[in-house]
C-alpha cells in the first residue's frame, strides 16, 4: 500500500492536530459552562432562601424587605438617573485618591527598600499608620479642606497608600542579592538597576498590593460618603436609612459589592493571571 493511502486513513499530522485542540477548546468551554452554571445555581439557591426568610416572617417585613421590593426600589433609582450619578461620583473620587496613593506608596516602598535608614524611620511610620482605620482621618481631612471632595479623596488616599507602600518594600526586600550583583558585575548603572531588576521583581509582590489596597480605599470611601453630605452611593445608603427604607438600603449594598466584584474581576484578576504567567508561577 502506497504512503498517502496510509497517511489518508491514519490522517495527517496537522489533522490529529487540529482535532487535538478542538478537543481542547471543547473541554474548555465545557468546564466554563459548568462552571458558570454553578454560580448562577448557587446565586439563584440564596434568593430561594431568601423568599423562604421573609415569607416565614423571621423579622419584620419592614425591617426585612422581600427580593422583590429590593429590586423594585432599586429601579426607581435607576429610573430617575440618581444611581447612576452616584455610581459616576464616587467611581471618580476612587479613581483620583487610588491613583495617588499607588505612585505615593510605589516611590515610599522603594525608599524603604533600598535605603536602611529611610527603612527604620518612615518605614516604622508607615507600619504603624497601616494598623489606624482610615476613616478616623475624616475629621482632620475635614478641617484641612473643608466640606468638598477633596476630603474624602484624602480619606481614599490614607486607606490605601501604605498597604501600597508595604507591598513595594517587601518587593523590593525580597529580591535575591545575587541579581544585584549580577547587574553590578555586568556594569549597569543606577537607572539600569532600577528599570531591568528592582521594578521587575517586585511586580508579584506588588499586585498583592495593589489588590489590598483598592479593598482598603473602597471600604475608606463608604465609610467617608457616610458622613459626608454629597451624590455617592454612602448618601444613598444614609437617605436609606433616614427614611427607613430598607430595600433601598440593601439594594446600594448590592451595587456595592457588584462594584467591587467587577473590578476585582475584570481588572485584578488578570492582572494576577499575567504575573503568575509572565514569571512562571501558572503551575502555583
Amino acid at each position: 500500500m502506497r504512503s498517502s493511502e496510509l497517511e489518508i486513513r491514519a490522517g495527517t499530522p496537522s489533522r490529529r492536530r487540529n482535532g487535538f485542540a478542538r478537543r481542547i477548546e471543547d473541554a474548555d468551554l465545557a468546564g466554563v459552562a459548568l462552571k458558570v452554571l454553578r454560580i448562577v445555581l448557587f446565586y439563584l439557591a440564596l434568593l430561594g432562601l431568601w423568599q423562604l426568610a421573609y415569607d416565614a416572617e423571621i423579622w419584620s417585613p419592614f425591617l426585612f424587605p422581600s427580593p422583590g421590593e429590593v429590586w423594585d426600589s432599586l429601579q426607581q433609582y435607576i429610573n430617575n438617573g440618581v444611581l447612576w450619578d452616584a455610581i459616576k461620583a464616587s467611581m471618580q473620587r476612587m479613581f483620583i485618591g487610588y491613583t495617588l496613593s499607588l505612585f505615593a506608596g510605589f516611590v515610599l516602598g522603594m525608599l524603604c527598600g533600598v535605603n536602611r535608614y529611610a527603612d527604620e524611620t518612615v518605614g516604622s511610620l508607615v507600619l504603624g499608620l497601616q494598623s489606624l482605620p482610615s476613616i478616623t482621618w475624616l475629621p482632620l481631612a475635614l478641617l484641612w479642606f473643608g466640606l468638598n471632595d477633596n476630603a474624602i479623596i484624602f480619606v481614599v488616599f490614607m486607606g490605601s497608600v501604605c498597604a501600597v507602600a508595604i507591598s513595594a518594600r517587601a518587593g523590593v526586600r525580597g529580591i535575591p542579592p545575587l541579581y544585584r550583583r549580577a547587574a553590578l558585575t555586568m556594569g549597569a548603572n543606577h537607572y539600569q538597576r532600577l528599570r531591568y531588576v528592582l521594578i521587575p521583581a517586585m511586580v508579584p509582590s506588588m499586585v498583592q498590593g495593589l489588590k489590598l489596597g483598592w479593598s482598603f480605599s473602597w471600604r475608606s470611601l463608604m465609610a467617608a460618603e457616610l458622613l459626608f453630605v454629597s451624590i455617592s452611593l454612602g448618601h444613598l445608603l444614609q437617605v436609606g436609612r433616614d427614611l427607613n427604607n430598607m430595600s433601598l438600603v440593601i439594594g446600594i449594598m448590592f451595587v456595592i459589592v457588584a462594584i467591587g466584584l467587577a473590578v476585582d474581576r475584570l481588572l485584578f484578576a488578570r492582572l494576577e493571571s499575567w504575573v503568575f504567567e509572565r514569571w512562571g508561577w501558572q503551575s502555583g
